[in-house]
């Protein structure tokens, strides 16, 4: 069954309230009923289970319980354990971002940074947070949908100059972070399975609007250490891209044991 992403933490007594769009949602489109429970995933992250008491007056109380068969706290997670993910996506034109947003939430990465580049057609103050508003309505429509674990963020939009700003942040938390550009770039000489081998905590992926990088954006990127890869020898679509390299991304980490060389018993 479909999660349900819970917008706000249970109450001490593990009791929650939901109402508008939220209770037309259950209510008026899942059908659900007193003595009815439903999959939810709490702010944290949790996996947890809802019981419905109450359905009355536009609101529908329920109280929260673990759910059976999910992991108990301090457990090891189920499936291979991967790196934190980022998007850094160059604003693209018209509504392609509001495909992008959900199909990054859908794949599991964790942070969508959106940023303006030196081809970038939408202005960063131009209707900024409406449409970042939107964002995170469809990122929890698109987590509800295919139940990914990971509570994805869309970062606010924001400069070149402060997205390499929050890169190096990034970089100072996680020692191991990688980054990589997808750039068209004839000296991108190692491949996706050479810069994963080398156990990354933090992938950042840095994606351009259409037109791509301009060659000193590129060379900015890889100032800031970013690696240039190319996949494939073809042109994507922007808002092709990031779900290709991200789909790349997390194929070959969640594989990562197949392919990993493997050292011989010793006789």
């Amino acid at each position: 069954m479909k999660q349900f992403i819970l917008p706000a933490p249970p109450d001490k007594q593990g009791k929650v309230c939901l109402s508008g769009e939220d209770y037309h949602y259950l209510v008026n489109v899942r059908r659900l009923a007193p003595g009815d429970a439903f999959d939810v995933r709490l702010p944290s992250g949790e996996a947890a289970l809802v019981r419905v008491c109450s359905v009355e007056k536009g609101r529908l109380m329920g109280v929260c319980m673990p759910r059976p068969g999910a992991p108990e706290a301090g457990d090891a997670p189920e499936g291979p354990s991967l790196p934190v993910i980022v998007l850094f996506q160059a604003l693209p034109k018209g509504s392609k971002m509001d495909l992008i947003v959900r199909q990054a939430a859908e794949g599991g990465l964790h942070e969508v940074v959106p940023f303006s580049s030196d081809f970038t057609v939408p202005r960063i103050g131009e209707r900024g947070e409406e449409r970042r508003e939107r964002w995170q309505r469809i990122v929890k429509a698109a987590l509800q949908q295919s139940n990914s674990p990971v509570a994805t963020v869309v970062r606010p939009p924001c400069t070149a100059d402060a997205l390499g700003r929050y890169w190096q942040n990034l970089r100072d938390h996680y020692p191991r972070a990688l980054g990589l550009l997808l750039h068209q770039d004839p000296l991108a000489k190692e491949t996706l399975h050479d810069y994963l081998s080398r156990d990354p905590e933090l992938v950042a992926l840095a994606v351009g609007p259409e037109g791509g990088f301009s060659p000193d954006e590129a060379a900015r990127f890889l100032a800031l250490g970013f690696k240039p890869i190319v996949i494939g020898n073809t042109i994507f679509r922007v808002e092709t891209a990031a779900l290709y390299a991200s789909a790349a991304v997390r194929t070959i980490l969640l594989e990562r044991a197949s392919w990993t060389l493997k050292v011989p018993n010793p006789l």
